[in-house]
């Protein structure tokens, strides 16, 4: 052999031992930091089409979707191609659509799932997504009920897998900057914090409409209570707006648990309180009267409270001994106005710095560590508002023991932390 092919031959070699199988490199969790995540969407809906497919797909490769809604998941492919052209230069080839989301989960090739259905949905395609080897990106809030949630952080765990929940707030500079003010004691000992979010959720009670022919509206059900067809709950695609289950309690959590999922998070974030909550909550006097008040066990008071800055809409207030911050998405106001200003020195306590909420999830696939906004932090927040929920539905005083996660001494209560699912749909881990 002369020395020109025996260099061939030799880069040849190399170039045949670096391309190796992930799998082969580091276990079924290893992935190469270089690599494209393959990722899967489920739920084609105004959410999954309008923000999550468009911001995976200019990250990652989005390579399948699934939807009960046959012209929602035909919708899907343009934009993710048009995504994809416009950041990559090309469509993906081997993009596939399926109308049952278990096919997507069976296919090998998918690292990650996109689950961005209606709330009664989440836990079960989580605790499936986790047993297929899949990691998991889901909407806010997190989860449906209290059990709900607490399954789905039992398998992460089992399963070994990285969930984002898709609390974005917290990946947003301002919020993060005026959490960090709070929790270093810019402005006092905190005394209380308004939540300015909408209504709670109520009983379905809209009228049947026919079920349009594209819609499998059995599986849009799945694991919730069967209720006839209204396209509140699914609105036809021309109508071009965000669907209305989310204010009924059997598949949504109302506004408290829409909204609230953002807000009470940034709270909790900000309190110090992410792996606990309130443990009083008690309800307005009269139905009218507002605020829903809960306290903490070192007596910090928090209240819903909707509209107490008028037309400022979803916003959070903290009411230090020294201080107060308003902060929402288009608000950072201070009192005194140079708390804002401040600088942060060595000695304060720095929060969970993401500068993108979609790469934070992606980055921890690869690193396999903790995402900015983790199961166990959506369960906490979620579970909060599932309490505001029944506290204003029972109209009367609750009390939450975090640790163990129950009611004390509240049979009723207690049994109402989980939601009944319909077979064959199962969240046993």
């Amino acid at each position: 052999m002369n020395r020109r092919n025996f260099l061939r031959n030799g880069m040849l070699a190399t170039a045949a031992f670096t391309i190796i199988p992930r799998s082969v490199m580091g276990g079924k969790n290893f992935l190469a930091p270089s690599d494209k995540i393959n990722m899967g969407i489920i739920g084609c809906g105004a959410q999954g089409r309008w923000t999550l497919a468009p911001e995976f797909a200019k990250r990652a490769n989005l390579i399948a979707a699934s939807d009960c809604e046959s012209r929602q998941l035909e919708a899907m492919k343009k934009i993710i191609d048009d995504t994809t052209v416009k950041a990559f230069g090309k469509a993906y080839q081997g993009y596939k659509a399926y109308a049952d989301y278990k096919e997507l989960l069976d296919r090998k090739d998918i690292d990650a799932v996109i689950i961005c259905t209606p709330d009664h949905w989440h836990a079960v395609m989580t605790i499936e997504a986790c047993r297929a080897g899949k990691d998991v990106y889901v909407e806010k809030p997190m989860a449906h009920s209290i059990a709900e949630g607490r399954a789905m952080a039992d398998a992460v765990a089992k399963y070994n897998r990285v969930l984002q929940v898709g609390n974005m707030q917290r990946s947003w500079k301002n919020f993060r900057q005026a959490c960090e003010l709070v929790r270093n004691g810019y402005i006092g000992q905190i005394k209380e914090v308004k939540v300015s979010v909408g209504n709670h959720a109520i009983p379905y009670d809209l009228k049947e409409q026919p079920v349009p022919p594209t819609l499998n509206w059995e599986r849009w059900i799945g694991p919730a209570p069967m209720n006839p067809y209204n396209e509140e709950l699914a609105p036809p695609m021309e109508a071009r707006t965000f669907p209305n289950w989310r204010n009924y309690k059997e598949y949504g959590g109302g506004m408290i648990c829409d909204w609230g999922a953002h807000m009470y998070d940034i709270a909790q974030w900000a309190l110090g309180m992410d792996d606990s909550g309130p443990v009083e909550f008690t309800p307005p006097d009269t139905k009218e009267l507002r605020p829903l008040t809960m306290r903490y066990a070192n007596g910090t008071i928090m209240t819903h409270e909707p509209g107490f800055r008028k037309s400022d809409g979803n916003l959070c207030r903290f009411i230090g001994e020294d201080g107060v911050i308003d902060i929402s998405r288009g608000i950072f106001d201070t009192i005194p106005g140079k708390i804002k200003e401040e600088a942060f020195t060595d000695k304060d306590v720095r929060l969970y710095n993401s500068e993108d909420h979609y790469n934070d999830f992606l980055n921890a696939i690869k690193t396999r560590k903790q995402p900015i906004s983790t199961v166990e932090i959506g369960h906490r927040t979620a579970s909060l508002c599932h309490i505001i929920n029944l506290c204003y539905e029972f109209d009367r005083k609750l009390t939450w023991n975090p640790a163990k996660e129950e009611f004390f001494l509240d049979a009723e209560a207690n049994r109402r932390r989980a939601n009944p699912i319909r077979k064959p749909y199962s969240i046993e881990v």
